[in-house]
């Protein structure tokens, strides 16, 4: 497997151009290549900035964009406000500042939709069958220091490798076991794509033989209901749940 950074303009906020910037930027594509786009240019194309000396409060405004959320005053060190966004362990709702100009860039709307937008915008540009297409974003893991790619949105391909039935080397068969296929590549990229001052919000994957294709939408797939979640004993603890 390889992974190419993707160096770009200065994309900016408060609303820019995706598909110029793609037009412009992105390599030729082949057969069975991945494109990963950082969540904040997906959120400057939409439109989802704010600017910050118009927002009185930003947990007040965290809280309205998150699912659910825990209070900054029940944190350690009140760092941040922990939600739930879109089946996704955040803090901050994903609302952002960093190379964002004097805005707070917000999630994007809806971001399974852009993906299939850019996928179909790519399958024709260069005339592909097989494409993926993946929306990233960075986010802390408990218990770890740092930041790690995640998906929030994709599109083209299977998120996850099923082993279940399956034998590992001693012939025992597997019961519960699946492989996140979608969230691995997402943390590759991001890796690549860097935190700072890189300029370089998209990354493209290639010779990813693993990787199962796909024309339809199956990002429910990917999600565990959150009373069925392991962690539920933790996650009920989050306010509006």
């Amino acid at each position: 497997m390889e992974i190419f950074p993707i160096k770009t303009r200065k994309i900016n906020p408060p609303k820019d151009n995706l598909f110029e910037v793609l037009n412009n930027y992105c390599p030729e594509l082949k057969e069975k290549d991945i494109l990963l786009i950082t969540s904040k240019v997906v959120s400057i194309h939409q439109g989802r900035c704010l600017p910050t000396k118009l927002v009185k409060n930003k947990d007040n405004l965290i809280k309205e964009e998150a699912d659910a959320y825990i209070d900054r005053n029940n944190v350690p060190g009140k760092h941040a406000v922990l939600t739930i966004k879109n089946n996704t362990l955040i803090p901050s709702a994903g609302i952002d500042e960093s190379n964002a100009n004097q805005y707070y860039i917000l999630w994007p709307n809806n971001p399974q939709k852009e993906a299939k937008k850019i996928y179909q915008h790519l399958k024709k540009r260069f005339s592909i069958k097989n494409i993926g297409v993946i929306i990233t974003d960075s986010r802390t893991i408990p218990l770890r220091y740092g930041t790690i790619g995640i998906s929030i949105g994709f599109y083209g391909i299977k998120p996850l490798k099923n082993y279940i039935g399956e034998k590992d080397i001693f012939g025992r068969k597997l019961k519960m076991t699946k492989s996140n296929i979608v969230d691995a590549l997402a943390a590759a990229g991001v890796l690549v794509m860097g935190e700072g001052e890189e300029q370089t919000p998209m990354a493209l994957i290639r010779n990813a033989n693993f990787v199962k294709f796909t024309n339809r939408d199956n990002y429910r797939e990917l999600l565990v209901p959150l009373k069925k979640d392991i962690y539920y004993s933790l996650l009920k603890n989050f306010h509006n749940l």
